[in-house]
């Protein structure tokens, strides 16, 4: 593989992060042991807010009051792509139910959590985009019971933006909380009588070493890191544009990396140079996000083909993924790993992230290796049944129990002797010998 890079990441030197982890376990532990006192303690201590915790329905007409019509009906629009997007995906699942031989019918139900918990950031950013990628996508899959929750600040609350977008989406249950005491407070159900089944959402790495250190007694869509942006661009791509994609997305954080790969080195070393200058012209808090996030996280690889570009590409498993090439549809056919694909100079991570449709919870960190983003899918249980006539539990009550004896697994053997001896009194029937397993 011929491959060079024009600009190497030189990220700081990482230490092993234990006080984040203490600190969520001690906080967990104190919210399971004190429940709601322990919650509005740290709401008041961590976010200056000692407002009612559950939200309801002035609120929401107040929130409904406050965002200007014309920010609505931007909402709307991201909302209506996204609930679209998400029934598209909801129908493509489906039920079934077939005969796997004469007598034995087997099928597969999809079954949508009790409670999903939605958490939704509203710390630097008020990302109320998140509220509709996770309350309606969960509300297209049928989720009887929704809970949002999102920072709220002192005396000015929530966002009123992202409140709105909840009760506009569907949320049944809002509540006035971030962090850890919010993750806390939907997976333990302390506010609503029913614990989450599951919960997404983005947040910060307390909320999500929250939910990765609940993760077993609920459900969560991934363990989220920082977010990941590459870029394939060849030689007929516009530098200018390359810039400023990877600059919108390095905003997001100090330790966001962005990376471009190009097959043309000309190219990569024009995105460079002008990069810095991109970024100084973004205002403050991007401009030193930004700034960090290109110093010590950004790459640039070249490669001398496509199919080495691609090879590049899915061993780093971006989160987002633009394509600036020739050929849009051998990308699409070839690429394998990554969160989100967007194809062509017309489109950029930004419309997918705010109100394309597809949804912008993606995995991070390798992730996309073996895992896609949250859709209505992961709020959707795929479970089995299974139905035997006598006929049919005579075939296969032989072979289950000559297996379960090769195991050395007695019991679940006499399960299928039992009931051949029931039915079929009369006849005999070779079922194994746990010497066999021994042997």
């Amino acid at each position: 593989m011929t491959t060079e890079y024009l600009k190497k990441a030189t990220p700081p030197i990482e230490t092993i992060d234990t006080a984040t982890g203490e600190t969520v376990h001690r906080m967990l532990a104190e919210i399971k042991r004190e429940g709601r006192e322990a919650v509005e303690r740290y709401a008041r201590d961590l976010d200056g807010y000692t407002g009612k915790i559950v939200l309801d329905e002035s609120d929401f007409a107040a929130a409904a009051k406050a965002v200007p019509q014309g920010v609505r009906d931007d909402i709307a629009f991201a909302h209506t792509r996204v609930r679209d997007f998400a029934h598209r995906q909801r129908e493509s699942l489906s039920e079934f139910e077939v005969q796997l031989m004469s007598g034995l019918v087997a099928g597969q139900k999809l079954i949508p959590a009790n409670t999903a918990g939605c958490y939704v950031p509203g710390g630097r950013y008020a990302h109320a985009a998140s509220a509709i990628m996770s309350v309606c996508t969960a509300k297209v899959a049928g989720v009887p019971n929704i809970v949002a929750t999102s920072p709220a600040h002192k005396e000015a609350g929530m966002n009123q933006a992202i409140l709105y977008t909840m009760q506009l989406c569907g949320a049944h249950t809002v509540l006035a909380l971030g962090g850890v005491q919010g993750i806390a407070a939907m997976a333990y159900g302390l506010y609503t009588a029913q614990p989450a089944d599951i919960i997404v959402g983005p947040g910060n790495r307390f909320v999500a070493e929250a939910k990765r250190t609940l993760f077993g007694s609920i459900g969560i869509d991934v363990v989220a890191g920082p977010t990941e942006s590459a870029v394939i661009a060849d030689h007929n791509a516009d530098a200018e544009i390359v810039a400023a994609d990877l600059a919108g997305q390095a905003e997001h954080g100090p330790d966001s990396p962005v990376w471009l790969y190009t097959t043309s080195r000309e190219l990569g070393m024009n995105v460079i140079e002008i990069m810095p200058g991109v970024i100084a012209a973004l205002p403050e808090p991007a401009r030193s996000a930004a700034t960090a996030a290109w110093r010590d996280y950004g790459e640039v690889v070249w490669a001398s083909s496509r199919e080495e570009i691609c090879e590049i590409s899915d061993r780093y498993a971006p989160e987002h993924l633009q394509v600036l090439a020739a050929d849009l549809d051998w990308w699409l056919d070839r690429l394998t790993n990554y969160g989100s694909l967007f194809l062509g100079e017309e489109t950029t991570v930004a419309y997918g992230d705010k109100c394309a449709g597809p949804n912008h919870i993606l995995p991070t960190r390798g992730a996309a290796r073996y895992s896609g983003g949250l859709s209505v899918g992961k709020f959707i249980k795929t479970v089995t049944y299974q139905r035997l006539n006598r006929a049919a539990s005579r075939e296969v009550g032989q072979v289950a129990a000559r297996i379960s004896r090769l195991e050395g697994m007695e019991g679940h053997a006499r399960t299928g002797d039992i009931r051949l001896k029931k039915y079929f009194p009369q006849e005999h029937f070779e079922l194994g010998t746990l010497q066999g397993h021994q042997h």
